[in-house]
């Protein structure tokens, strides 16, 4: 029995185990024989995510660097519920596509490492680490097929863009500790709270650095020119993970940095981010406008989502605390949808992703056509989806703080974006059907993870208070 000081760690070596078991299977498999890499992959997972439920309330702590609270807890089971889907959707795909099973699960899994020490991480090193073992496996995701030049591309883009936002987090991480004498965020807010500090040249310095790191990862603008790259160039259950679990890692850790350690200095970083957010939702749902690949459009669309977690983050009061858990819930279950569904209409010789290629899908795939339809409807805010009641509840955090031109311009961005989507569910239902292959039958597994993300997409939205009850109960046991 492992002793007490461990069980914060439990769900990220349940995790770490996996890949390991994995990597050793897909060395020791015979050349041509078959082995279940996706099974192994589930298990690991299960695991985690059983392990993160019994850690639920007790608010356990691991080398006072690492902290399962509520709050971690819930942002982690966000995570795995991503990874899960993710296998899921992969099943179908990574055979038709040639992607080495035994590699590919394998990164999903140390990813997914990652994501859980950013929402645990108590010590910025700590939060730095667990940043780079993430971007290190959704790096080589990115470009995993090798034979697919936007793929490289894409992973090229993101993994240099990458490295100088890695560079400004560290210079960030310096000034923090050079100003409370540790990188301890405990340590850190009970310093800043105890002195009096406002105007501090080395405090600001080391928020604007630190907002520059978590910026690139959630793909703020003007940090967010690697993402349409990146999204078109990724195998699309590649594009459904990072979008999810990456934005749901990050944002985790802003909301520990800002919300708890930099709180005292909210003054200062909130203007900084209220521009961040309008820029994010404006470039993210004007861009996405004019775009005419699918993958592209859901870019900006992941774009301008992020902006609208920034709308609650800057709100910060009691519901926008509980919105932003709320909404990065209903975003990465909706996102996954969308991009499940294209991952597994495709093949080998087409990806699918053009606007073209859905013109008429309800006569040919009816069941997937009405499934990708209530996704899309939920990313752009209709009732009755879950992207309606995250959306309600941002714009309403904002209003009760008095940031009602981050709200107008929330709610003008999203009904714009109503556009794009529909442009989508327009092609699939009342055009003509396609001149090209017919798309793939989406059967097995992979319909079973498509049918189960709508139909939570339908339950957030039509009965959201228990969940909104858990978002606010776990965000607040960080402060």
């Amino acid at each position: 029995m492992l002793p007490a000081s461990f069980n914060a760690v439990v769900p990220m070596l349940c995790a770490g185990a996996g890949a390991l078991v994995v990597m050793l299977a897909e060395a020791w498999r015979r050349k041509g024989e078959r082995f279940p890499m996706a099974l192994l992959a589930f298990i690991a997972l299960a695991a985690t995510g059983i392990s993160l439920i019994f850690l639920w309330g007790r608010n356990q702590v691991s080398f006072e660097v690492v902290t399962a609270d509520n709050f971690a807890v819930f942002v982690s089971l966000i995570i795995v519920a991503a990874g899960l889907l993710t296998v899921a959707f992969s099943t179908q795909v990574l055979e038709r596509d040639g992607i080495p099973e035994g590699e590919y699960y394998a990164l999903v899994l140390f990813a997914v490492v990652g994501m859980i020490m950013m929402a645990m991480a108590n010590d910025l090193l700590v939060l730095f680490v667990g940043l780079e073992v993430m971007s290190l496996g959704v790096y080589v995701l990115t470009g995993i097929r090798r034979d697919n030049l936007a793929g490289i591309e894409g992973a090229f883009k993101y993994f240099l863009l990458g490295a100088f936002a890695s560079a400004f987090f560290l210079y960030g991480i310096a000034f923090t500790f050079g100003v409370a004498g540790s990188t301890r965020l405990d340590k850190v807010a009970a310093f800043l709270a105890a002195q009096s500090m406002t105007g501090n040249p080395m405090v600001l310095l080391a928020m604007g650095l630190l907002i520059v790191g978590f910026a690139f990862k959630v793909s703020a603008v003007p940090f967010h020119m690697w993402t349409p790259d990146a999204y078109e160039g990724a195998p699309a259950v590649v594009t459904g993970f990072m979008s999810t679990g990456v934005k749901a890692a990050a944002f985790a850790g802003f909301v520990r940095v800002f919300l708890a350690a930099f709180e005292p200095f909210k003054a200062d970083w909130a203007p900084a981010l209220m521009v961040l957010a309008a820029a994010t939702m404006i470039v993210g749902t004007v861009v996405g406008v004019a775009q005419s690949h699918l993958k592209r459009m859901l870019a900006y669309s992941s774009i301008a989502h992020g902006g609208y977690i920034l709308v609650a983050l800057v709100a910060a009061n009691q519901l926008g605390k509980a919105a932003i858990l709320f909404y990065l819930a209903t975003y990465a279950i909706t996102n996954l949808a969308a991009f499940g569904a294209i991952a597994l209409l495709g093949s080998k010789d087409s990806a699918r992703d053009g606007l073209h290629d859905y013109a008429g899908l309800w006569y040919s795939r009816p069941w997937v056509a009405g499934l990708l339809t209530v996704a899309l409807l939920s990313l752009g805010g209709l009732p009755p989806t879950a992207g309606f009641i995250g959306k309600w509840y941002v714009f309403s955090a904002a209003v009760s703080s008095g940031y009602y031109g981050l709200a107008i311009i929330g709610v003008l961005s999203s009904v714009i974006s109503v556009f794009f989507y529909m442009r989508v569910v327009v092609m699939m239902y009342m055009t003509d059907k396609s001149t090209g292959a017919a798309p793939t039958p989406v059967r097995g597994v992979g319909m079973v993870a498509l049918v189960v993300t709508v139909a939570v997409i339908l339950y957030l939205g039509i009965l959201p208070t228990r969940v909104l009850n858990l978002a606010a109960a776990s965000i607040g046991s960080i402060f």
